[in-house]
């Protein structure tokens, strides 16, 4: 999830500008849905400003783990604050670009060494990325179901890459903003769905659940609701042992909760 306060300046370029969604508007949403813990991640509506996630994750009290965002010229100093606040992934959003794929190459060795995984928001761009993603030492999460294309779906080349990174024992698919790709749309996404339950059937033990709250690319006449969407999981892993997988011990382990 993402956390957005006007209090905090954004940068130039930004293109997704959503109303203040704070901490308390998610705890929330997390009473109505049962949930306690949450992994906030860096929008890039602040570009390499960390500080919306490190007050998140100091006001969460140990209930969050972060993902931030930097660029080529951060320094070890600023790596090992990040760690100590809670942070334990970083975001790379091919969308937006802005943290440049080279620097996230260099920089992948010292990630590693701090246990963190890469978040990669691939856009449309999964499949020109294989090699690269394929050589990088960390691990590596890949958002929003891989931006995998409909009405191809599970017969895409984005969806093959998928099935063969989660392979690698070092690659978890999120599944997220299943209206991002969708043709077919409310009440189900079905056409994501199928995408969903395949990745799930394949390996659950390399998924994760994201809600994408507040949902900053939709307009808020467009906004999901959020128990729907986590009802949903229902469909695509219809075992509560297999929910229990993505929800709870997955993201506990490569998070560090």
């Amino acid at each position: 999830m993402h956390l957005y306060d006007h209090r905090y300046p954004t940068v130039p370029n930004a293109t997704l500008l959503p109303p203040d969604a704070l901490l308390e508007d998610y705890r929330q949403l997390q009473k109505h849905l049962g949930m306690s813990r949450m992994v906030i991640v860096t929008p890039s509506t602040y570009g390499t400003d960390n500080r919306i996630l490190l007050d998140g994750l100091l006001r969460s009290r140990g209930d969050a783990r972060g993902t931030a965002v930097v660029d080529g010229s951060v320094s070890d100093e600023e790596l090992t604050k990040l760690h100590g606040a809670g942070v334990r992934g970083i975001r790379f959003n091919m969308s937006v670009g802005n943290t440049a794929l080279d620097d996230l190459e260099r920089l992948a060795s010292r990630f590693d060494a701090l246990g963190w995984n890469v978040q990669v928001a691939p856009g449309p761009f999964l499949v020109e990325l294989e090699q690269r993603l394929a050589k990088l030492p960390t691990k590596v999460v890949i958002d929003h179901m891989g931006h995998v294309p409909q009405p191809e779906g599970v017969k895409s080349a984005a969806f093959t890459l998928l099935t063969k990174l989660m392979g690698n024992e070092k690659t978890w698919i999120k599944l997220s903003a299943p209206y991002l790709r969708s043709k077919v749309g409310v009440p189900t996404y079905e056409d994501v769905g199928k995408v969903a339950s395949s990745v799930i059937n394949r390996n659950v033990e390399r998924v994760l659940w994201g809600s994408d709250w507040p949902h900053p690319t939709l307009a808020a006449d467009r906004k999901p609701d959020d128990a729907a969407i986590l009802d949903l999981l229902t469909l695509w892993a219809p075992e509560d042992k297999k929910r229990t997988l993505i929800l709870r011990d997955n993201p506990v382990s490569l998070y560090g909760f």
